[in-house]
């Protein structure tokens, strides 16, 4: 009996529990200064809002769609050098904001190496993170590894709001010194002969077609959906309710993130495409719903339901682009990251404009409404265009087949 669960006793290497701590300090030492950046820039260097945004956006550019540069220069130098190059660009980034201080270009400058550091590090992370793991690994590493990443995401700017401001010398110094303390830890971690990069993709079992849906298309509409929440929240929550309980409410969602999803890996993996779809969007529908209600219950349950849409949504569509490429894994995960970049540029864009409609319309709640109705309708054009393709593709083999015949 105890053969046929043998995944479930399966533990952490000592690699990939060392990249899982990294996950967590690197998260935590980035979180720590890049939400107070904006305030940095305009407030203590005296940059305009508007140049503030204009470098902002470049350096999200430069995180999300660098990504895909990883993937080349995983293949080139290798997953662990690759790590170890990105690395030190950002302690080389983090440390030179200690004379960026007082030098806007300096502090651009450094902002943008920190952000090209973010973008090759994440891909190759990943990859070396299942590579030489079974498949059957991947939901609970990719797992283990969102909620590294959550969980210094959360704990990152309460840490470091009694120096952001006061001593932000001091700040970057001990985020400059934790980055490259676990670049040195990286240069310890076996070569790629222990973890190769390139993993054969699974062929998928006889009589089960897989989906013809796009992770890369899916991954666009998830982001593009999920970061009306992410960016526009707090513009409604705060006046309705308190910044103390937005706080609260970003971190019991952190929280939930980081315990929820190992939990529910395995569930995910093995549900369908289509039904991942339904379950995630139909969470974040439900979820912008509970917001558009309004009031604290609204808004914390709303959080709630949005949470569980990311963690099947956004994992689904990880497992679902690795085993659908033959490609390397970093290159897989690059393109993941652009896809998500895509998301997030449209939802910025798209969502000012839904939501000064609605406050000028007199009613935010409209707001939420429509990204509602967005949520119910997007998996259903997804699934249906996967179906039109999966026919498409069909037609041309039952004509040749019938011309056979004849």
């Amino acid at each position: 009996m105890s053969a046929e669960r043998p995944t479930e006793q399966r533990r952490f290497t000592t690699p990939q529990g060392f990249l899982l701590a990294g996950s967590f300090l690197i998260t935590l030492g980035s979180f720590a200064v890049l939400p107070y950046m904006s305030v940095l820039l305009h407030q203590r260097l005296g940059l305009g809002l508007g140049t503030v945004g204009v470098v902002l956006a470049v350096a999200s550019l430069i995180q999300f769609a660098g990504g895909v540069v990883a993937g080349p220069v995983a293949a080139r130098i290798g997953l662990r050098r690759s790590m170890l190059v990105a690395l030190a660009l950002r302690t080389a980034g983090f440390a030179a904001f200690v004379p960026g201080l007082t030098s806007p270009v300096l502090a651009i400058g450094a902002l943008l190496l920190v952000s090209a550091g973010a973008a090759l590090y994440l891909p190759a992370n990943k990859a070396y993170l299942v590579g030489g793991s079974p498949d059957a690994d991947r939901p609970r590493l990719l797992s283990a590894s969102s909620s590294a990443f959550n969980a210094g995401m959360a704990l990152g700017p309460p840490a470091a709001a009694p120096l952001v401001m006061g001593s932000p010398g001091v700040l970057f110094t001990c985020v400059a010194g934790l980055f490259a303390l676990v670049g040195v830890g990286h240069a310890f971690l076996p070569r790629e002969e222990a973890h190769p990069e390139t993993d054969a993709s699974p062929e998928p079992t006889p009589g089960e077609p897989r989906s013809r849906l796009s992770p890369f298309l899916v991954t666009v509409v998830s982001v593009y959906a999920f970061m009306f929440f992410q960016h526009y929240l707090a513009l409604y929550a705060v006046p309705r309710t308190s910044a103390g309980f937005y706080g609260v409410v970003l971190m019991g969602y952190a929280a939930l993130l980081v315990v929820a999803q190992p939990l529910l890996a395995e569930w995910i993996a093995a549900l369908s495409y289509p039904a991942a779809l339904r379950w995630g969007f139909g969470a974040m529908a439900a979820g912008m719903a509970a917001i558009a209600g309004g009031g604290h219950a609204g808004i914390a349950v709303g959080g709630a339901l949005l949470c569980v849409g990311e963690i099947v949504l956004f994992l689904k569509n990880d497992l679902e682009a690795l085993a659908r490429s033959s490609a390397p894994p970093a290159t897989v995960f690059g393109r993941q990251r652009l896809a998500a970049g895509i998301g997030a540029f449209a939802s910025g864009v798209v969502g000012g404009q839904l939501y000064a409609a609605a406050e000028s319309a007199g009613s935010a709640r409209a707001f939420w409404v429509v990204v509602c109705l967005q949520c119910l309708l997007l998996p259903v054009l997804l699934m249906y265009g996967g179906r039109r393709t999966a026919r498409g593709r069909s037609e041309p083999r039952a004509e040749a087949a019938s011309e056979l015949r004849g």
